[in-house]
Parts: structure tokens; sequence; C-alpha cells
């Protein structure tokens, strides 16, 4: 068996925390349409989600900022790395918005931008 590592373990906390992120958006949009059956449970869920989600991004955060500092300075990938630092950006920006959002097209929208720049962030990041 492989020793694990503290590079390892960093890692996987980052895997798991964008796994929550980005999939919990994923399984929340595709939830929603049958929830609204149901008077009150679609914001119950999304209160709930919001409870998880917010945690998985800081520890996105936590363990970005954590891999960044392990980077060699003549890291090749910085323009990639940037990239998707704007995509995580975004998508915290967006999702906030989202809790704010008082209209169903407003929900709507920032939920959209919120899943698609996760997304991207997604992206970039498997490059790293």
């Amino acid at each position: 068996m492989l020793a694990v590592t503290l590079a390892d373990i960093r890692l996987f906390l980052h895997v798991l925390a964008a796994t929550i992120w980005v999939g919990g958006q994923i399984t929340l949009a595709a939830l929603v349409p049958l929830l609204r059956g149901y008077e009150g449970l679609p914001k119950l869920a999304a209160r709930r989600f919001n409870q998880i989600a917010w945690t998985a991004y800081a520890v996105l955060i936590a363990t970005g900022v954590w891999n960044m500092l392990e980077l060699p300075e003549d890291y090749p990938g910085e323009t990639t790395l940037q990239v998707k630092l704007g995509f995580v950006v975004l998508s915290g920006v967006a999702a906030f918005l989202h809790t704010k959002a008082k209209s169903k097209a407003g929900l709507a929208a920032w939920g959209a931008i919120g899943l698609l720049t996760a997304l991207g962030a997604l992206f970039f990041g498997i490059q790293l």
C-alpha cells in the first residue's frame, strides 16, 4: 500500500469539496421540479443545501490556497490557474446572488450562472 501524504489529504479534501459544491448544485437542480409539488419544501431543501454547500466552498478556498502555496515559482499552469480562480470567484458570487434573488427569473438566472461557472472551475481545475 502506498503511504498517505499530506498532499494526498489536501487533494482529497479539495476534490471532496468540489464534488459537494458542483454535484450538489446539479442534484438540487434536478430535484427542485419534483419538490415544487410540496409547499415550502424547495426553500427548506435549499436552506439545508446552503449549509453544506457553503461549507464545501470554504473548504475549496482553503485547500485551493494551500494548493497554490505548494506550487513551484515557475509553475507552467499559471494562466490556467488564473482562469480557474476567476471561475471560482464568479461561481461563489453567482451562488450568493441566487440566495438573495426574489423572483423565479432571478433564481433561475443566478442558479444557472452559478452552476456553469462552477463547471468551468471544475474543468480548468482538472487541467492543473
